[in-house]
């Protein structure tokens, strides 16, 4: 089934998020964990592209994989950093081949040793100049999108961060696909802006179960998500992971209980590579496990 076409049912689409792995040992490990996340049927995997394009034949080889392996519908992330228009072409041609069903077209966060984004010569700009090119050059590509209920740490504000969103969507995306949060509220009220500004693809909100608080204190500090007091206080009151660990599927159970109940079309959840965390929140959700 096409990403495009998946969220035309009534019940709400399950997809994951990998990354690509840098060892071969990590590699088996991630197929590993892939095999315990197919049990709840999910309706697509997607798979990161590293800044630059430094994971890019990577990426490929993954989600090919991923796909064959498990017989699954599959997208490739795609930025523009580093890319020429020409390497994107070339990057879509390769996916196509592959058998790759969907891009997330992305802008791209830039390199580490760069402290802004910055247009690669002969490349683009823009997320929705990628977005564009696909619908011109590459229809029969499913089209995701990033969306931010907290807003883009680079725009100025909200707003201007939802006239890009509109763009993306007006030059062809099929789906949208946020960044975590951990705060239901921003993702509603995300959401009510979103339709008040015409947008009608689905918005599907992105789930971390955090494993820690290490770790969330991280991804606060990395995608300026706010944290929940509550769940900080929680988690270090845990005397180890393993505590801290079943508070974060505890929260995150409940966090999308709530959003299930607001509708929301689909869950996609940024799993790290890891199966755990991912298949308690949807056992205990009830989401009924594939036999066989």
């Amino acid at each position: 089934m096409k990403i495009s076409t998946a969220f035309q049912g009534k019940m709400p689409v399950l997809s994951y998020e990998l990354f690509p792995p840098k060892t071969e040992t990590a590699v088996k490990g991630l197929y590993d964990h892939v095999q315990q996340l197919m049990t709840f049927q999910p309706s697509f995997i997607t798979c990161t592209y590293g800044a630059g394009g430094s994971t890019r034949n990577k990426t490929l080889e993954v989600i090919s994989e991923v796909r064959r392996r498990f017989s699954v519908t599959v997208a490739s992330h795609l930025t523009l950093v580093g890319s020429t228009i020409d390497d994107l072409r070339q990057y879509l041609t390769e996916a196509k081949e592959a058998g790759i069903d969907g891009i997330v077209a992305l802008r791209g966060d830039p390199p580490k040793n760069s402290p802004e984004f910055r247009m690669t010569p002969g490349g683009f700009q823009y997320a929705n100049q990628l977005v564009d090119l696909l619908a011109r050059e590459f229809p029969e590509f499913s089209v995701l999108v990033a969306g931010y209920p907290e807003t883009h740490r680079e725009a100025p504000n909200a707003e201007v961060d939802l006239d890009n969103l509109k763009r993306k969507v007006d030059a062809g995306a099929h789906v949208i696909v946020t960044q975590l949060f951990f705060e239901n509220q921003d993702f509603l009220r995300f959401r009510d802006r979103c339709w008040a500004r015409g947008i009608r693809v689905p918005i599907v909100p992105g789930i971390l179960p955090p494993q820690s608080a290490d770790q969330l204190t991280r991804l606060g500090q990395l995608c300026g998500a706010k944290l929940p007091h509550d769940l900080i206080e929680r988690m270090n009151a845990q005397s180890d992971l393993e505590g801290q660990a079943n508070v974060g599927v505890e929260f995150a159970t409940e966090q999308v209980r709530e959003l299930l109940a607001a509708d929301v079309p689909g869950l996609h959840f940024y799993v790290l590579n890891q199966s755990r965390a991912t298949t308690q929140v949807l056992a205990q959700l009830g989401f009924q496990p594939k036999l066989g």
